[in-house]
């Protein structure tokens, strides 16, 4: 494991006083940013949405069971004319009431409900897999960003350096002009040098607070949030291919979610064909009713009792809409299967592009390592001889910038390596958080 600082550590200005800032490591960056991020909020919530809809598809195995309770009553005017009198009777407020309780129980078994809860299994998979899917691309771009404001940081700390080379250098030939020494062309050429990176300077202060307020965008906090950062860079000399690849095509969760897309698409057909079976539905309910009356013969009757039964059925002619519907599944499964292979070799295709950017970053790194140990010692020569008077302004403001160029590339090399490993790591599934512990990137 190679370890380069690039060690930052800023003070914010606000109305002419400094204030404590809290730190932010990179761990607590990603902590911070699950717990806010809407992105992740929303990807757990649908994912709790596939999990109800699983437990609703549990319900079509289950029987049904509703119950009923009913009571009625009137009061009416009887006349009531019998065979074998000759006056009728007449009931005047005659009562009648009537009470009955039901209870039935349906359980009806049909295989393509089964079928249809291992869908909805898969679809529930689906679901986890891709609040997973947030999470990694979230970790991956709060990483990308916090390293991205740490490289701006050290940027920014180069550029001090070279404004203050500028400043010991304007002030050298402003005593030096003053005396006689020098002629007031140099004189104003170090004047333009030193306004030319107190510019630079400015500039790269707007960068920073746009990388603040990008990071800050990423941890769902408010944009002007200002943090400490003091942190370092750590790359991987260990990243090989082979095993990236390998680990790519167990635990890719886009590439697990087309997997199970081309299972649910297998399912679905299943699920067709499972409706020309036959469907067998069970039934039984318990009754209990009382009516009383004052008018007739019968002046009250009781009824209780138990119901069973059983209903056997199959389909046997739909208008072919079936044969469609199972047709129509058939060519969705065939297409789900080309999107599985069409993102395998996209995924092959990805992990070689950033496997390339990492080990030409790692290369480039080497180079920029030597440059720049060439490059300081030369500057701080050139340095020494201008104060000398053995060397012109032009060629010390050459090494100058040849110093400033060889450290931006050196720091820039070593971010573009983190860059390239984040994206290795997250295409081989390898990003992945434990909410009892830190971030994990291995």
């Amino acid at each position: 494991m190679m370890k380069y600082c690039l060690i930052v550590l800023m003070a914010v200005t606000v109305s002419s006083q400094v204030l404590a800032q809290e730190e932010l490591s990179f761990e607590k960056a990603v902590m911070l940013g699950l717990e806010n991020n809407y992105d992740v909020k929303i990807a757990l919530k649908e994912k709790e949405v596939t999990e109800i809809d699983k437990k609703i598809g549990l319900g079509a195995l289950l029987p049904s069971v509703d119950a009923t309770y009913g009571r009625t009553k009137s009061v009416e005017d009887v006349e009531q004319q019998f065979v074998n009198e000759n006056e009728p009777r007449l009931i005047e407020g005659a009562n009648s009431t009537g009470e009955n309780f039901n209870l039935n129980a349906i359980y009806g078994f049909r295989y393509d409900a089964v079928v249809a809860m291992k869908r909805l299994g898969k679809l529930n998979e689906i679901g986890e897999l891709q609040a997973k899917i947030v999470i990694e691309n979230t970790v991956a771009a709060i990483s990308t960003g916090y390293y991205r404001l740490v490289l701006e940081l050290e940027r920014n700390d180069l550029l001090k350096e070279t404004l203050e080379l500028s400043k010991q250098r304007l002030d050298i030939v402003k005593a030096q002009y003053e005396l006689g020494g020098t002629s007031k062309r140099e004189y104003l050429a170090a004047q333009v040098d030193y306004n030319t990176d107190m510019s630079q300077l400015v500039s790269q202060e707007q960068v920073i607070r746009n990388a603040r307020i990008n990071l800050n965008e990423l941890l769902a906090i408010e944009a002007d949030t200002q943090f400490a950062i003091k942190d370092s860079i750590e790359i991987q000399e260990d990243l090989k291919l082979g095993p990236l690849l390998d680990r790519a095509f167990d635990d890719n969760k886009m590439l697990l979610v087309n997997r199970r897309e081309q299972n649910v698409a297998y399912l679905e057909m299943k699920e067709l064909q499972a409706q020309r079976l036959p469907t067998l539905s069970l039934n039984g309910s318990y009754r209990e009713s009382v009516s009383n009356s004052d008018a007739g013969f019968l002046i009250q009757n009781k009824r209780n009792g138990f119901n069973v039964g059983a209903t056997l059925g199959i389909n046997l002619f739909s208008g072919f809409i079936l044969n469609r519907q199972v047709q129509r599944a058939k060519v969705r499964q065939e297409a789900q299967a080309y999107v599985l292979e069409q993102y395998e070799t996209q995924l092959n295709a990805d992990i070689y592009r950033a496997f390339n950017v990492y080990e030409n970053s790692k290369r480039r790194l080497e180079i920029e390592q030597d440059n720049f140990l060439v490059v300081g010692e030369n500057t701080a020569i050139a340095f020494d001889r201008f104060k000398s008077g053995l060397t012109s302004f032009l060629e010390f403001r050459d090494a100058q910038v040849n110093r400033l160029q060889a450290e931006t590339r050196l720091i820039e090399a070593v971010y573009s390596i983190k860059v390239a490993e984040v994206e290795l790591l997250r295409l081989a599934g390898a990003i992945y958080y434990d909410s009892n512990s830190s971030p994990i990137l291995n």
